[in-house]
């Protein structure tokens, strides 16, 4: 493992603990302001931060874990615990969500009144230190499912904040204080369509589906362009975590280039590298087919029932 990869990890822990620290404080600040305020918009994104400082947590753990050295029976080491972490986060939102409606749904037939100013003053504090996380975590937005379902806690709740702001400011020159109600279903929602899309990407990884962003049929042409390959089957393309992709295909090559097939394979990998970020790939190469069933020198025998 380089040296960059134990620097990149280190940086992303570091930012990850800054985070958590500074949602600590705003979880706490917003629970004291929506208690004393009365606004259950501001309690809901208190929930919705407290959920953010377990996912960050989480992601803590799994960026760790996912930098831990392979095993004899674990091979592939255990980098898809980020994503398993990234489902405990989501599955956390959603129950957080629903809890968010429910707890609507009694305050509209108990109406409850609001504090606005306070809810205004302490909507400010949270939407600096969401601000803040944004900007900490953006540079590992792209890395990983884990880092992006982080960085969509902190988004989420910086939007949820400034509708918090801007309920307290029509409440305290209307006093509609439905529109509270309004906004905290409005948050639950958010909540859950960032966790369900979560959700979908960490179930295409696990049911081994192609990754997002990688077309089959592409990667598929991009093969035959290498000279020498006839034709491609058996191709497989899977998630082993958000970050890394796999490969494993046959390629059939034409009888003159057989007899080298070792630079066609490494040109296979080449391209795949190149045009499709597919660092982890498996090519069996195979002769090509023939009425006499040939086999070209240091290849094994096409079989069309190989699976």
């Amino acid at each position: 493992m380089s040296h960059d990869h134990h620097h990149h990890h280190r940086t992303s822990a570091a930012r990850l603990g800054w985070t958590i620290l500074l949602n600590l404080v705003i979880t706490a600040a917003e629970a004291v302001g929506g208690l004393m305020s009365g606004s259950l918009a501001l309690l809901s994104d208190a929930g919705h931060n407290l959920s953010d400082v377990i996912a960050l947590v989480l992601a803590y753990f799994g960026s760790w874990g996912s930098t831990l050295r392979p095993t004899k029976r674990s091979t592939y080491g255990f980098k898809r615990l980020e994503v398993v972490t990234a489902v405990i986060n989501a599955l956390a939102l959603v129950g957080i969500a629903l809890f968010i409606v429910y707890e609507a749904f009694i305050r509209y037939s108990h109406p409850t009144p609001i504090n606005a100013p306070v809810m205004l003053i302490v909507g400010v504090i949270g939407l600096a230190g969401n601000l803040l996380s944004v900007w900490i975590l953006m540079h590992d937005r792209h890395k990983t499912i884990n880092a992006r379902a982080a960085f969509l806690h902190m988004l989420y709740d910086a939007v949820s904040s400034v509708a918090v702001i801007a309920g307290g400011i029509v409440i305290l020159f209307s006093g509609w204080y439905l529109l509270d109600l309004i906004l905290s279903v409005l948050i639950a929602m958010m909540i859950l369509w960032s966790s369900l899309d979560v959700l979908k990407e960490a179930g295409g990884i696990f049911m081994e589906a192609a990754p997002k962003g990688i077309d089959p049929d592409a990667v598929t042409r991009t093969i035959l362009t290498v000279p020498g390959v006839t034709d491609v089957h058996h191709l497989h393309i899977w998630s082993i975590s958000s970050s890394q992709v796999a490969l494993s295909c046959h390629v059939i090559l034409a009888e003159p280039y057989g007899r080298d097939f070792p630079a066609v394979i490494r040109a296979v990998h080449d391209v795949l590298r190149d045009e499709h970020g597919i660092d982890h790939a498996t090519v069996q190469p195979e002769g090509e087919v023939c009425p006499e069933q040939k086999i070209l020198p240091g290849l094994s025998p096409c079989d069309n029932d190989v699976t």
